[in-house]
C-alpha cells in the first residue's frame, strides 16, 4: 500500500472531508490520528469505521487554535507513536455555506475575518511549527492544507472565509520554499463545493444545480474525491511536488 507504516494526523476529522481523508489514508496503510474539537461521538465513529476495515486509528481532542493544546497533542502522539509523517490541516472555524443568507461585505467585521484566519491559517501554522523539529530530524514530512476553489473562482463571495483560505494558500507556497531542503513537502487541495457535508447542507438546491451546470464533470465534489487527492500528495507518488494547489472541483476551476 502507498502509506504503509506512516503516521498521519488529520485535523477536523470527525466528519465530512476530514473523516473521508482519515479513512482514505488508513486504507493505504497509514496509522491515523483523528483530531476533533468537541464531537467525541463522531470522532469515535470515524475511528470505528477505519478499524472495521482493518485500519488503525485513534481519536484525540484538541483545539488547534491553541498553541499550548497543539504542543500537548503533538507530544502525546510522538510519545505513543514515535513519529508523525503526514499532517493534514483540514480544520477551520465553523462556517455555513448559505449563499442566500451570507454576510454581505458591508456587514463583515474584522472579528469575522479573525475567526476564520485563526481557524485556518493560525491552526495550520501552529501545527506545522510544532512538528517542524520532528520533520527535520527525520528529513521527511508531508503537509497538506485544505483551502477552497473560491480563492480562484469566488462564485459566491464568502468574504471572511475566502480571505482566510487565500492566506493559507500563500502560506503553503512560502513554507514550501523554505522547508523543501529538509525533505518536507507542503501542498494544498482546493475543493469545490463538496456535498454532502454538514457545512454544505445549507447551500440551496438551485445554487448546487447552477454549479453543476458549469462543471465539466457534471457533478459536485464528494468527500472521497478530496481523500484521493490527499492520498496522492501524501504518498511517494508526489515526492517531487511541493508548493502546489490541486483543485478538485470537476474542472470548474482550471489553471
Amino acid at each position: 500500500m502507498l502509506l504503509d507504516h506512516k503516521i498521519a494526523l488529520v485535523t477536523g476529522a470527525s466528519r465530512g472531508i476530514g473523516a473521508a481523508i482519515a479513512k482514505g489514508l488508513a486504507q493505504q496503510g497509514a496509522i491515523v490520528i483523528v483530531n476533533y474539537l468537541k464531537n467525541h461521538e463522531k470522532a469515535n465513529a470515524t475511528v470505528a469505521d477505519i478499524t472495521a476495515s482493518g485500519g488503525q486509528a485513534v481519536a484525540i481532542p484538541c483545539d488547534v487554535r491553541s498553541d499550548a493544546a497543539i504542543q500537548a497533542m503533538i507530544t502525546e502522539v510522538l510519545n505513543n507513536f514515535g513519529a508523525i509523517d503526514i499532517l493534514v490541516n483540514n480544520a477551520f472555524a465553523p462556517f455555513a455555506f448559505d449563499p442566500k443568507h451570507r454576510r454581505l461585505f458591508g456587514d463583515t467585521t474584522w472579528a469575522d475575518f479573525q475567526a476564520q484566519i485563526d481557524g485556518s491559517l493560525k491552526a495550520s501554522h501552529y501545527l506545522t511549527q510544532a512538528l517542524l523539529p520532528a520533520f527535520k530530524r527525520q528529513q521527511y514530512g508531508r503537509v497538506i492544507n485544505i483551502t477552497t476553489n473560491l480563492t480562484q473562482n469566488p462564485v459566491i463571495p464568502y468574504h471572511d472565509y475566502i480571505a482566510a483560505k487565500s492566506a493559507v494558500l500563500g502560506w503553503t507556497r512560502s513554507a514550501a520554499v523554505e522547508l523543501g531542503a529538509y525533505g518536507i513537502r507542503v501542498n494544498a487541495i482546493a475543493p469545490g463545493l463538496t456535498y454532502p457535508t454538514d457545512a454544505s447542507r445549507t447551500t440551496h438546491r438551485d445554487v448546487r444545480d447552477a454549479i453543476i451546470a458549469q462543471t465539466p464533470t457534471g457533478r459536485l465534489t464528494k468527500p472521497a474525491d478530496i481523500a484521493g487527492a490527499a492520498v496522492f500528495l501524501a504518498s511517494a507518488l508526489a515526492d517531487n511536488i511541493t508548493g502546489q494547489c490541486l483543485f478538485v472541483d470537476g474542472g470548474l476551476t482550471m489553471n
